[in-house]
């Protein structure tokens, strides 16, 4: 067994006995996803030289779409992106005309994240590391202190490189009025105002509703809205790349709750949009982002209410059919994940014992049969196959790792003869599943 961070061991122990993914560490837990994980890599590689790109990560419940856009998330945080995760809801859409779609961006800024800032949004942490970058320059050229800079001299060249700099993306929509913002930012910083401070990041978080407002506090005429939020976020984009960052992770999670839209128009409004999106980083127009989903077969191949019933989106994405065949191709739009093998999930057990152990400083020791009867009692359960969820594997698992650290003298076989005495309980939906109403079980094939 490797040796694990016991930093990363706690994250992990608790994250998965709450039932939620860890955030730190997971690639302790990364089993079966080699080929998918060395594709990552490749385009986090791409976006970092100014490319973008987006990808659709397709399984039923328990396949690990959320473990999968996890895993995006710490390799771009270890490769210095700044990443947002966000779970999609009825009241944050791509599309909308009451302020749902800037709920949504607003989502995003919420839960920017960097390699150094995890607990909290890192934006404002980022304008301030690019206004040093911005301060280093003007003292170089005018050969002047950076504290002198810094409290507001040659304030004129300090704002004429920021405008410089904006103006040079490649997004000109909202590119006037960012600068602008970050100008006022810059401003409250040489003044020792807090409040300005706060009402610059207003601006960036789409937190000002109208224009009047803007430009009676910042003195700014546009606002982000509804319709121009995606501009805003290619923007960000190339505004963290020149903050000498990576580049920009967005994933977005439960991409069923667009599927469960009621109202065909509004559905198809929002996959309207999203084939918008899809069109502007495969040509290259969102410099430095990098979009993910996480989505359920029936979210895109059902031709009435998915993804697959909006002709154009179809076409682009090849829609046809998911594939019955264990064949990985990574290099599609559309990657559909496997489930997991019994020697794989075997892996991941044996994997969570060594950081269970490094977590609780303990040395429980499972021999091959102990994990396999485990993995028996489970799998042979009544409605294992349609309702038993990784979740409750593994939330279980970890209960009978406490009984025996609390209970070293009963053998694994007395724990799990005991855990399982009722053999026959039939497995339950899972309370917390969030995706289609019939799904598959990530474990799909039983130990005998």
């Amino acid at each position: 067994m490797k040796s694990i961070n016991p930093k990363f061991a706690n994250n992990i122990i608790k994250a998965l006995e709450a039932g939620v993914t860890p955030t730190l560490g997971i690639g302790n837990l990364l089993v079966g996803r080699n080929k998918e994980v060395e594709e990552v890599i490749k385009i986090l590689t791409d976006i970092k030289e100014g490319g973008s790109d987006i990808r659709f990560w397709v399984g039923d419940f328990g396949s690990g779409k959320s473990f999968m856009l996890a895993t995006i998330s710490n390799l771009a945080l270890e490769k210095d992106f700044v990443c947002s995760t966000i779970d999609l809801a009825v009241q944050r859409r791509f599309y909308a005309t009451d302020r749902k779609a800037v709920a949504l961006y607003r989502e995003i800024v919420d839960n920017i994240k960097t390699k150094s800032k995890r607990d909290s949004s890192a934006l404002a942490d980022i304008i301030e590391s690019y206004l040093q970058e911005v301060f280093q320059k003007v003292s170089l050229k005018t050969n002047k202190p950076l504290e002198a800079i810094i409290n507001g001299e040659d304030k004129a060249l300090v704002e004429e490189i920021i405008i410089s700099d904006i103006s040079n993306f490649t997004n000109k929509s909202l590119s006037y009025e960012f600068s602008k913002a970050l100008i006022f930012y810059y401003r409250a910083i040489i003044n020792q105002n807090t409040l300005d401070k706060l009402l610059a990041l207003r601006w960036f978080r789409a937190d000002i509703p109208t224009k009047t407002e803007s430009k009676r506090d910042l003195s700014i005429n546009q606002i982000i809205n509804d319709d121009n939020y995606f501009d805003a976020i290619k923007l960000l984009g190339e505004f963290f790349l020149k903050a000498g960052y990576s580049g920009f992770v967005i994933n977005f999670d439960e991409a069923v709750n667009l599927y469960k839209i009621p109202q065909s128009v509004t559905r198809e409004r929002n996959y309207e949009r999203i084939l918008n999106i899809y069109n502007e980083c495969k040509s290259n127009k969102a410099r430095g982002i990098f979009i993910n989903f996480g989505a359920t077969f029936k979210t895109i191949y059902d031709e009435n209410r998915g993804l697959s019933s909006y002709k154009a989106l179809k076409s682009r994405l090849s829609l046809d059919s998911p594939s019955n065949l264990d064949i990985i191709n990574t290099n599609k739009t559309v990657l559909e994940l496997k489930v997991l093998t019994d020697e794989q999930i075997y892996t991941l057990l044996e994997n969570l014992l060594n950081i269970y152990n490094t977590n609780y400083k303990t040395n429980i020791n499972l021999i091959k049969d102990d994990i396999l009867s485990y993995m028996n009692y489970q799998l042979n359960r009544p409605g294992a196959k349609e309702f038993l969820t990784p979740r409750a594997v593994i939330k279980d698992y970890l209960e009978i790792l406490d009984i025996k650290r609390q209970n070293d003298n009963f053998t694994i076989n007395e724990i799990l003869n005991s855990k399982f005495t009722d053999f026959n309980k039939a497995v339950s939906k899972d309370p917390l599943n969030l995706d289609d109403e019939i799904e598959i079980i990530w474990l799909n094939t039983m130990i005998c």
